[in-house]
């Protein structure tokens, strides 16, 4: 007697392995739905993985950015990273700034950091 309560509890474990089946199958059409609309492109996946090769983070809101590469031949770079540090400024800026002054590295940073001080005194005078 003992035995016969067994043997429908197995035959509801098969009747429960075939809905989770079942379950698994709407599962799956329901992951295939998520990931659908979450999916990235394989354009988008090499963008992103370039970024963070960059050490640039994701900034909620911002869905698009644009890189350029700055043309810095004729500048060395030694010249470059003192103007950067010197001045205070990105790279591109430095990199016009000695291209502007013939890599003259004291005449380019004069030129940036009076630039910086016009706008200080300018944004200073308008508050």
């Amino acid at each position: 007697m003992s035995e016969q309560p067994e043997q429908p509890v197995v035959e509801d474990d098969d009747d429960n392995d075939d809905d989770d089946d079942d379950d698994d199958d709407k599962h799956e059409d329901d992951a295939e739905d998520g990931v659908g609309r979450s999916k990235q492109s394989r354009s988008e996946k090499k963008s992103q993985k370039a970024m963070l090769k960059l050490g640039m983070k994701p900034i909620p809101g911002v869905s698009r950015v644009t890189i350029k590469k700055m043309d810095e031949t004729g500048v060395e770079p030694k010249d470059l990273e003192l103007v950067m540090t010197q001045a205070g400024v990105s790279r591109s800026k430095a990199v016009k700034a000695l291209k502007s002054t013939d890599g003259d590295i004291v005449s380019a940073i004069m030129e940036l950091t009076t630039q910086i001080r016009m706008k200080l005194t300018k944004s200073v005078g308008r508050a």
